[in-house]
């Protein structure tokens, strides 16, 4: 049986495994983790009672599990997934025009070189990614300009001194895991970029074409989980600047206890500091490794006040309120019984709507809709 604290499960979307949810209006979007499946679209105006509406396949080799959309464009990645894969169908995004959500039109394709796209924001207008890029060493920072949907423009590109090989630059990672941009957010003129086992980067894009390095910090040399997402709050914590960190729970370079979140002070932003973190209780006993997707995976990148809500992999939707940046505390969560076939759930991402529902999505099956009154 699902466990739960201070939510109400509302409705459960069978359908193949998610990366990512979206919801715009009374629509929800899907990215799927695996091929033929690449997008699904369902119409949740009443979300006891989800209707698909459409869903669009991607060949095999790749897959299409990221989705955003804003004023009726749609944005999926399209990324290699294992050694085979068509090269003329290639990575990169795929945008459609989703006016009508239940027919979908593919407007237009930006393709780049080798494995194509991971994870991205977007705007409306721009769209800030984590491309492949030919003479580059793994995923870089890129700055798309979509005002003409059918013709994507690259506005700016930042990257880690070393990965641009072709330009010559010398390679300082031989005893380390290669660099990879994995996830930039925009707020006003900064872009906050984790950038996997090379920790964070804040950005300033004031100028986008020439985006410039405030500061970074890795803590990967001490605790060997990737870094996933940046994710800063738009107002102060007790008169503070603080910024989410979440480590991912897959990857480790080494055994290790689960990953966690961690809460920094950017009120200085050329010096980030942690002042706090979260794990979710009892999962860390002893600090002896677990299984991988045990712990943190992934915050919404929507959120009300100072709850956050999280798709912690094996433990499901975690509530956790940052009104205290110095003491973050769990105020509710939701674990869904595991998908049919499976030991566990893995809760691979979450988003919110309008209405305060939250939508969770398991990388194996399904997406569960979850009220609460905690935000």
């Amino acid at each position: 049986m699902p466990k739960a604290s201070n939510t109400e499960h509302v409705a459960h979307i069978d359908c193949p495994g998610g990366g990512q949810v979206w919801v715009d209006g009374r629509t929800l979007y899907v990215g799927h983790m695996r091929e033929p499946s690449g997008t699904s679209i369902y119409d949740i105006a009443d979300p006891k009672n989800p209707k698909m509406l459409s869903r669009i396949d991607i060949p095999p080799g790749w897959h299409s599990h990221k989705v955003r959309t804003a004023d009726g464009i749609m944005i999926v990645n399209h990324e290699r997934l294992g050694p085979e894969g068509d090269e003329e169908f290639g990575g990169g995004l795929g945008i459609y025009d989703v006016a009508d959500p239940a027919n979908p039109k593919e407007i237009g394709k930006w393709q780049t070189h080798g494995r194509g796209v991971h994870r991205y924001d977007f705007d409306g207008r721009y769209a800030y990614i984590s491309p492949t890029m030919e003479g580059y060493v793994g995923n870089i920072v890129m700055i798309l300009d979509l005002s003409d949907p059918t013709k994507p423009t690259e506005v700016g590109r930042w990257w880690i001194p070393g990965q641009w090989e072709a330009g010559g630059e010398a390679y300082p990672w031989d005893d380390w895991t290669a660099p990879r941009c994995h996830h930039p957010i925009r707020v006003g003129d900064r872009l906050y970029v984790s950038y996997w086992h090379h920790g964070f980067y804040i950005l300033d894009i004031s100028d986008m074409a020439n985006p410039k390095e405030i500061s970074g910090l890795n803590t990967s040399p001490n605790f060997p989980h990737p870094t996933h997402t940046c994710l800063p709050f738009p107002e102060p914590l007790k008169g503070r600047q603080v910024m989410i960190v979440a480590d991912e729970d897959v990857a480790k370079l080494w055994p290790a206890a689960p990953a966690f979140t961690w809460v920094y002070d950017i009120s200085n932003e050329l010096s980030p500091i942690p002042i706090s973190t979260f794990q979710v209780a009892g999962v860390d006993p002893d600090g002896a490794p677990q299984p991988a997707m045990t712990g943190c995976h992934q915050p919404s990148e929507r959120f009300v006040g100072t709850t956050v809500p999280f798709a912690w992999f094996a433990q499901g939707l975690r509530l956790i309120d940052f009104a205290d940046p110095y003491s973050p505390k769990e105020v509710g969560y939701y674990e869904p019984d595991p998908p049919a076939g499976f030991e566990r759930a893995s809760s691979n991402d979450v988003t919110i709507d309008d209405r305060g529902l939250i939508y969770l999505v398991d990388r194996q099956n399904g997406v569960d809709i979850i009220s609460t009154n905690m935000m």
